[in-house]
């Protein structure tokens, strides 16, 4: 897809020397603990997922929001706290996601506090569902320095695409895509880098060559097929695809189980965290449910949280045996095959 290499050089052109450095830290004391076993880390997070809200319009069958299955609270975040978040990171933070759980979109202020973290020339991406996305709220989104735009789109026709997509209108979809497109060409942006991601699952697998076809004709710059988590895989699952280089799962013995195998390591521990709505801070996007709660940003400053004994501990206990926490047992490194 075109594009591709414009979306690389605009997040290299946000690497200033403090990050770089920050960066060549981060790296340095990953490859570190993973030699000795010890949780040493240098630097600051380089990437961090901030949660907008846990709300959302769809009721999509694997996702906690949909389900309505949270036993933490829903709500929006607070502009302040984003901003004071921010403003502590800024130096060192290279890559902000605006998602954890929920659709952006529904938070009134989304598209400014993506303009925030924008002037503060940090790289800004979220993914959506794309229901939200008229004339206004496209333009808006051009407008306000957004990088990177994932769309979610499960299917090239109705009836497959709301077979997970409970509640919603691949029309919506569609629509919305055309409006951010028409948008970037209409101002003269270079942003957002637009990607369809495109869940692979069985009932879809079979649209994934009409997907990239309907990329090109719409001016998408990307396509992404990720493979689906499924919570309780192991007697299986209607989802899990009957095309192997798309599931996370094999069959052995009458039993599912995860292809890859569990390492006693985890980039994520060390370059990035997530921060919910309500400023919990948890190790990655596996804790849900933010059962791994690390600090709360409402109590303490991100530094404090980064350098505590909390995660530390946590650390050190991915680096002695990760299969023995629980969010880790369902999860697989690299689960996306960019086309």
């Amino acid at each position: 897809m075109n594009g591709n290499l414009t979306d690389g050089l605009n997040y290299i052109s946000k690497l200033t020397a403090t990050r770089a450095w920050n960066a060549s830290k981060v790296v340095a004391s990953y490859l570190y603990a993973k030699i000795t076993k010890k949780p040493v880390h240098w630097g600051m997070p380089v990437s961090v997922s901030f949660e907008p809200t846990t709300s959302c319009n769809l009721r999509c069958p694997e996702c906690p929001s949909g389900l309505r299955s949270f036993t933490r609270p829903t709500g929006m975040l607070d502009g302040d706290f984003f901003k004071r978040t921010i403003d502590e990171l800024k130096d060192t933070l290279t890559y902000l996601l605006f998602y954890f759980q929920g659709e952006p979109y529904l938070h009134p202020q989304f598209l400014e506090l993506v303009s925030y973290a924008s002037k503060n020339k940090i790289y800004t991406a979220t993914s959506t569902n794309a229901h939200y996305l008229n004339d206004d709220n496209a333009r808006k989104t051009v407008e306000s320095g957004l990088d990177r735009l994932i769309i979610s789109i499960d299917g090239t026709t109705q009836e497959t695409y709301e077979s997970y997509r409970i509640g919603g209108k691949l029309e919506k979809v569609l629509e919305g895509t055309q409006n951010i497109v028409k948008w970037k060409k209409a101002l003269k942006s270079k942003t957002p880098h637009v990607i369809f991601q495109f869940l692979v699952v069985k009932p879809n697998q079979h649209q994934i060559n009409e997907l990239k076809a309907l990329a090109r004709q719409l001016g998408v710059d990307e396509v992404g097929l990720k493979t689906a988590q499924i919570y309780d895989f192991e007697d299986g699952s209607p989802l899990i695809p009957t095309i192997d280089k798309y599931s996370r799962y094999k069959k052995v013995n009458g039993k599912y189980s995860i292809k890859s195998k569990l390492l006693n390591h985890c980039w994520k521990m060390w370059h990035s965290c997530v921060i919910t709505w309500d400023g919990k801070v948890v190790p990655c996007c596996f804790d849900k449910d933010a059962h791994y709660q690390l600090g709360h940003l409402q109590k303490q400053s991100f530094r404090s949280v980064w350098k505590s004994d909390a995660y530390s501990n946590f650390r050190q206990s991915l680096l002695k045996s990760r299969n023995e926490i629980e969010m880790c047992k369902n999860c697989t490194e690299g689960t996306a095959v960019w086309a």
